[in-house]
């Protein structure tokens, strides 16, 4: 999951910051979700799926097939 969230910013060719910015949290806390050492909460996931138009399950690497379900 942490690698894919890494990918899916670095894609958008966006800083921690600046995705941190627009999820309301520190660069800090976010640079934390990407490394695994804070465990992402389920807003953040929501919120990051949205931005990304990827489904959840693609970002837990549970599915290769990041097209969400209501698209």
């Amino acid at each position: 999951m942490y690698k894919r969230i890494r990918d899916l910013r670095e894609d958008k060719d966006l800083t921690q910051q600046q995705l941190a910015k627009m999820l309301n949290i520190t660069q800090t806390t976010y640079s934390r979700y990407e490394t695994g050492v804070l465990d992402v909460p389920s807003v953040v996931l929501i919120k990051l799926s949205e931005f990304h138009n990827v489904s959840i399950d693609y970002i837990l690497g549970q599915t290769d097939n990041p097209k969400r379900l209501n698209d």
